[in-house]
């Protein structure tokens, strides 16, 4: 599964020609102009909001808000503790996802043992964020029986450790999923050169292995200090007031002190860290040139280990990892089913008759408004993506930015601009459907318009113009030639917009009300309130649906990837 923060920005290759693709093709005229309409609205126009409140007063600039936040020694703490836990959790996550990708890509491991350890490491992405805070929080916490059993009873949780651990398991499938096709891209040819001079394995991985991943780490260090820094609940459960973090603090200044303008320049605040980190990723990611397949043929090398000792270790922490991983979902799952979790271990369903007396409506609205972002996301993917790649319109490169600006920013930024746009008339949107929905779709259907960009790389651009030149519109063309080979992609990206619908919470924990309420938020007043039974049967409840909604769109890919391999063979 194709995670956010591994979306890179791909060159923009419009096709160049005078008819077919020109500015005056009525039919994606219109479809362009309502695309900029919602991207002006649900886009730009937050962050001019935020940006406005935050320097305006009176109608004239100041720096007066910034300078109160920052002449907060609290504030600086909130700063400083960010950004030392970003980087904390870049190194361990990325240390930890090059030990899984070296283990699934260049180990001598039986493909099913390869495949077990694969799974269980892509399984806290499908998940809440801060569903591993639940389970850390029982073994690990206050009187956690883990503690008990290992003797330890000054162990200090709640704060930077807690914090450190739960991101890091948390995010470490990030660097996995990046940093495994840059290994398997590697050349063994370059490191039996290297052997046959007499380096020993560890120096030949140590002095080729290794630097050839080099953009691969960085990116992977990068993506990991974004995601920390825009991390909110996994802080708000388990820092505590000792560790203040900026996403935290802008939320409890908007919740707690009812300061929208303290909580916009918080947001500001923690908006340079992160913008700086997405560009600097995004500079790492289109200047990488390592090349180590040239197209040249010849017999491809048996990859090559770095020794014994190397890949035991790594064996080692895999398995350790995996089965942390496995124990800790093992724990929510039997902390769901007891009636208090290591005190009273007795079968009990009360906590899920709970979850669907008191919790069905946040179930029923996280179904409906996931089952109107997945398919509307979906479209807007796919039909952006064309005209982004296929189109040669005046300001293709400023769409594309645009679609990509919700996702740079945190989703507390993203959540604050949103209720400053939309908590007053002309647009009083908040706590309603279409805030959630459009929160939703313009933060994560970047992940789409990148499948199918990636997709439309490999799809000649001459069937088009065949097409094309038999007479056929632009609109036909789409549906009839574009549309259908880029289907896998499209689903891609909807499965991806139907993950983060059901378990995002960073942004939208702001625009919720009595009307409108998810399951996330849910999980996470029960996180909040000690109800860990409770919490437990609420994300128990979460990733089966998003297990059962995965598996059924990867079984519709499936079905229309083989009818379609049926039509090519007719």
């Amino acid at each position: 599964m194709a995670s956010a923060s591994q979306i890179s920005p791909l060159p923009n290759t419009p096709v160049s020609g005078k008819k077919h693709f020109s500015i005056f093709d009525l039919g994606a005229l219109p479809v362009l102009s309502v695309i900029w309409l919602s991207l002006l609205v649900f886009v730009l126009y937050p962050a001019f909001k935020l940006l406005y409140v935050v320097f305006v007063v009176d109608g004239s600039f100041t720096l007066a808000n910034i300078s109160e936040v920052w002449s907060s020694s609290y504030n600086l703490k909130a700063l400083w503790n960010s950004l030392f836990l970003g980087a904390t959790v870049a190194i361990s996550g990325t240390f930890l996802g090059f030990c899984f990708a070296y283990f699934t890509v260049r180990m001598r491991v039986p493909k099913f043992i390869k495949w077990i350890v694969a799974t269980l490491t892509l399984l806290p992405l499908i998940s809440p964020p801060f569903t591993s805070s639940v389970a850390l929080t029982l073994v690990l916490g206050p009187n956690g029986f883990l503690l008990e059993f290992l003797g330890i009873s000054d162990f200090k949780f709640y704060g930077f450790w807690g914090t450190w651990i739960a991101e890091t398991l948390t995010y470490f499938p990030v660097a996995y999923l990046a940093l495994a096709p840059i290994l398997l891209s590697l050349d063994p040819s370059m490191e039996d050169a290297a052997l046959s001079l007499g380096r020993t394995p560890w120096q030949v991985f140590r002095t080729v292995t290794l630097p050839m991943t080099t953009p691969g780490l960085a990116n992977s260090l990068l993506l990991l200090f974004a995601n920390s820094l825009a991390d909110f609940a996994t802080p708000l459960v388990l820092a505590g007031t000792d560790f203040p973090v900026l996403p935290t603090q802008a939320y409890l200044q908007i919740t707690g002190l009812y300061d929208l303008k303290g909580g916009a320049g918080l947001s500001v605040l923690l908006l340079v860290p992160a913008l700086a980190a997405y560009l600097f990723q995004h500079y790492w990611v289109s200047r990488r040139s390592y090349v180590t397949i040239t197209g040249k043929s010849g017999a491809r090398s048996s990859v090559r280990g770095m020794g014994m000792v190397g890949e035991t270790t790594i064996a080692l922490i895999c398995s350790f990892i995996t089965l942390f991983v496995l124990f800790l979902y093992a724990i929510i799952f039997t902390a769901a089913f007891v009636k208090i979790f290591n005190v009273n271990h007795s079968f009990t369903l009360e906590h899920f008759q709970y979850v669907f007396q008191f919790g069905r409506k946040a179930i029923f609205d996280t179904l409906i408004i996931a089952g109107i972002v997945t398919p509307l996301g979906g479209l807007l993917a796919v039909v952006i993506g064309f005209i982004t790649y296929r189109k040669a319109y005046f300001g293709n490169r400023l769409l594309d930015f645009t679609c990509m600006l919700n996702y740079a920013l945190p989703g507390t930024v993203v959540g604050i601009a949103y209720v400053l746009s939309f908590n007053e008339k002309p647009l009083a949107l908040t706590g309603g459907l279409t805030i959630l929905v459009a929160a939703y779709i313009y933060r994560y259907f970047a992940a789409g318009i990148r499948s199918v960009v990636a997709s439309l790389h490999q799809i000649d651009k001459n069937l088009e113009e065949a097409s094309a030149s038999l007479g056929a519109s632009g609109m036909r063309t789409f549906f009839r030639i574009t549309l259908p080979l880029v289907i896998p992609a499209v689903l891609a990206g909807m499965r991806y917009l139907f993950i983060h619908s059901m378990t995002a919470i960073s942004a939208t924990i702001f625009l919720v009300s009595i009307n409108w309420t998810l399951l996330t938020t849910r999980i996470l007043e029960s996180m909040t309130g000690l109800q860990f039974a409770q919490a437990s049967a609420f994300s128990v409840v979460l990733i089966l649906i998003v297990f059962i909604g995965s598996g059924l769109m990867t079984l519709i890919a499936n079905f229309y990837s083989r009818r379609l391999a049926g039509a090519d063979k007719e």
